[in-house]
């Protein structure tokens, strides 16, 4: 059966950006993205011992539960197993896919129009029922300005959802949205979780420490600065899981604290490691050690809203004075790759393999540094401040080991900024309210290059820090986000990167790989390139 040229389009793009082909084959076809069937997932896990209590020790920090509020990715390893999603990320070995998850059918009307038929059946942990009610209720949610979801963004071109039937919702936006797949899925994209209305209206703002979703798992406890305990979902929808009984999750502040109880077998895994533990780890039998580098980059941020990095001139300095090598060695230990721009090796439709020959983006020439810095407005030694945290949340980006390395680097051009080390949660708010001159950050975890740089960088954006402020970034995202068209897009983030890495507003530093650490009795983790933990397939030998 033929279908209109608008449609093959989208689902040929979509194959080609996010590795879908087969599953788009069959929208391309008309006929929908079918879920995979309950008979292939049982058949991969039918030895899979049953239940079992899984121990972990999670060094990341964790802010809330309620995936649309969240901003943490030690948050949202936990989310993924407590909710779902429309569609869920998936992984081959090769390349990310999106596959069906509480939807079992999607069609692609037109480019503007999407229907998801839903799983029968599927309920709450609260046993309310997960229908077309309860989905359209959880977007409009994450939309809606009163909630201020910093995830809302996603759904700013959603222009209306309409219930087909109990079963059925339909979507429409008001251009097409190439990030669909990404905003839909329930842990990366986050406005895609589905989470029950009745426990939202039921436990108001302490929603967060009293999750319900549809998950493998459903949470039992949470001690404060102590641990968080999830137990088995007896009704969930995939057939065969979850294997486990309860999970117990371990708090443990200190890093190297987390490593040891690893080590000596106290604790089953680790959700995130350090990079200088990961040659230890490897060298034990007993453990397991999975990661490779991931959608994400780290970077210094410059405050472009006051002196001295209102200055174009002082930040492209900042920016060619960096040495990545260095930085991947000795801040990494060379388990990272250097960054010349934001866009990542995941994702291959848009990331450019010869980036290092090419020319673009930012890369260490301390001559072009001295130039730059020549030209500033303010000349002589210079102390901006550097904020940096000691809480290690497995980004790669935060903590000190980044500034003293680029301190020095920094000194050969007269800037010489003072590190203060301080609290998380001070970082953060000194962060957020733009109480800085410099910052270390890292963003994780991005599957398309329009959560990768558009709501960091646009004008105005509540995750844009810096002040940044170009239109022509402005124009070339958001016409990018407005196609469908892979080669298009990629023309147009090609022009959005040129300018945002010419003017500088951070110095980006490399693309990290992210490490999950598994006791070797631990069976049937997939492991997923977009810092996850998901622990559905888990078993214990």
């Amino acid at each position: 059966m033929s279908i209109p040229d608008h449609k093959a389009a989208l689902a040929a793009t979509l194959a080609v950006q996010f590795g879908r082909r087969d599953l788009l084959k069959g929208a391309a076809a008309g006929v929908g993205l079918m879920a995979a069937s309950a008979v292939g997932i049982n058949t991969a896990h039918a030895q899979a011992k049953k239940g079992g209590s899984l121990t972990l020790a999670w060094v990341e920090a964790i802010d809330t539960l309620d995936p649309h509020l969240t901003s943490s990715a030690g948050s949202i390893k936990i989310i993924n197993n407590i909710y779902n999603g429309l569609l869920k990320v998936a992984f081959d070995g090769k390349a990310v896919s999106f596959a069906p998850d509480l939807a079992e059918k999607w069609d692609m009307v037109d480019e503007k129009t999407h229907v998801f038929k839903l799983r029968a059946g599927v309920k709450f942990h609260n046993d309310d029922p997960c229908d077309a009610e309860a989905v359209k209720w959880s977007l409009e949610r994450v939309k809606s300005a009163a909630l201020k979801s910093p995830h809302a963004w996603k759904l700013e071109q959603l222009d209306g959802i309409d219930i087909v039937d109990p079963l059925t919702v339909r979507l429409r936006f008001k251009k097409p949205f190439a990030f669909l797949p990404v905003a839909l899925t329930g842990s990366t994209g986050r406005a895609g979780t589905i989470v029950s209305k009745r426990a939202v209206d039921t436990s108001g703002a302490a929603f967060g420490r009293a999750p319900v979703g549809t998950g493998p798992f459903k949470l039992a406890s949470w001690k404060e600065n102590d641990s968080i305990e999830l137990v088995r979902n007896p009704s969930y929808f995939e057939a065969g899981m979850p294997h486990l009984d309860r999970v117990v999750i371990r708090l443990i502040r200190e890093p190297s604290a987390a490593v040891a109880a690893m080590m000596s077998g106290q604790v089953d895994g680790l959700s995130v490691c350090p990079f200088q533990f990961i040659p230890q780890l490897r060298k034990n039998p007993n453990i397991q050690v999975f990661g490779q580098v991931e959608g994400n980059y780290s970077f210094v941020g410059m405050n472009n809203k006051r002196a001295p990095f209102d200055d174009m001139a002082m930040r492209q300095a900042v920016a060619f004075a960096i040495n990545r090598k260095v930085i991947v060695e000795q801040s990494y230990f060379g388990e990272a790759i250097p960054a010349y721009t934001c866009i990542s090796p995941p994702m291959t439709g848009f990331y450019d393999a010869n980036i290092a020959k090419s020319g673009r983006g930012q890369f260490f020439d301390l001559a072009k540094a001295k130039a730059f810095r020549a030209k500033s407005k303010v000349q002589g030694e210079i102390n901006p401040t550097y904020i940096v945290t000691d809480g290690f949340t497995g980004s790669g980006g935060l903590g000190t080991r980044n500034a003293q390395l680029i301190a020095p680097m920094l000194a050969q051009i007269g800037i010489k900024p003072k590190i203060e080390l301080v609290d998380r949660a001070i970082w953060l708010q000194r962060r957020n309210s733009g109480d800085f001159d410099m910052y270390d950050e890292a963003w994780v975890a991005d599957l398309d290059p329009d959560e990768t740089i558009t709501p960091e960088w646009s004008t105005g954006r509540p995750w844009n820090y810096v002040g940044y402020s170009n239109p022509v970034f402005d124009k070339a995202v958001s016409a990018a986000s407005d196609t469908t068209n892979v080669a298009v897009r990629r023309k147009l983030y090609i022009e959005a990167e040129d300018a945002l890495m010419a003017d500088a507003p951070l110095a980006v530093l490399a693309h990290m790989k992210v490490f999950k650490i598994l006791s070797k009795k631990v069976k049937g983790f997939e492991y997923i390139p977009a810092d996850l933990l998901n622990l559905h397939t888990v078993s214990l030998a």
